[in-house]
């Protein structure tokens, strides 16, 4: 993986180089580590790989070398998808502009890390149904997971998730499949996991992750006493007239869990 850069990190490089300082220390890889780099008016230098400023650093924006020069870690084939950075270090993603984790007041990386808790994972199989950049998937790995069953439909998503640092690499009892959960669950067998993570887009793009038919197929797979988690975001009941969170927590009621808000998500057990 090639270094990434933030305007944040390009400002810090040309300051740099302003000043005639020969070296600065930064990071290339989204606040994962710091690395010290080489700097001069031309360009700069790190592990003896010589890469240019930018001519336009947006904000906003990662941008990844492809091998010649920079270019946004962004795709567009259906929707625009896009790696955003963000001022704890690990980024979010947007789908046409739709931030898809939370980070107004904490790191989506930590975000997961208390979700994560809420199922315990330690020694258990776990179905993690909308991989997405993988959080909730490297939570589970460092709570010692036995397996974490993770799936992912878009294979945008699945690109960026190849370029970020903070997502977690395939082992350690992770495997990520390239499908939608909505048509693979029925492969897994009955009582098949021990504990469930859902973390789907908002209702109004993907309303099949949350109804009653999917719910039933959550509730077959996962053993009684298994918890789930699901987030649902913050509620929009003033401005949809919708309570999606309530009608998260009846539904799954009604397949056969106890369940209760939590957060920006419902927690349930099943019976």
């Amino acid at each position: 993986m090639g270094p990434l850069l933030t305007q944040k990190v390009h400002a810090i490089l040309c300051a740099a180089a302003r000043v005639g300082a020969q070296n600065v220390e930064c990071s290339l890889d989204l606040d994962r580590s710091r690395t010290v780099v080489a700097v001069d008016k031309g360009g700069w230098t790190c592990e003896g790989r010589r890469f240019p400023y930018l001519e336009t650093c947006k904000d906003g924006t990662v941008y990844y070398w492809n091998g010649e020069n920079f270019e946004p870690v962004a795709r567009y084939t259906t929707s625009l998808i896009k790696l955003v950075p963000t001022e704890w270090g690990p980024p979010t993603f947007q789908i046409d502009g739709i931030k898809m984790l939370p980070t107004a007041q904490v790191s989506p990386y930590a975000d997961a890390e208390r979700k994560v808790g809420l199922i315990q994972p330690r020694g258990k199989v776990i179905l993690d149904t909308c991989g997405g950049l993988g959080y909730f998937a490297a939570w589970c790995v460092l709570g010692e997971a036995k397996q974490i069953l993770s799936y992912e439909k878009n294979a945008d998503v699945l690109w960026l998730r190849s370029l970020n640092p903070w997502s977690p690499k395939i082992g350690s009892g992770l495997t990520l499949t390239h499908g939608d959960i909505t048509e693979q669950i029925v492969t897994l067998a009955n009582e098949s996991v021990d504990a469930i993570l859902h973390d789907p887009p908002r209702f109004g793009i993907a309303g099949e992750l949350y109804s009653q038919v999917f719910y039933e197929q959550l509730a077959r797979v996962i053993k009684r006493r298994g918890k789930l988690f699901h987030y649902t975001g913050a509620s929009n009941k003033l401005t949809t007239g919708r309570d999606v969170a309530n009608e998260v927590m009846q539904r799954l009621r009604h397949a056969g869990f106890a369940a209760e808000l939590n957060g920006d998500g419902v927690l349930a057990l099943k019976k």
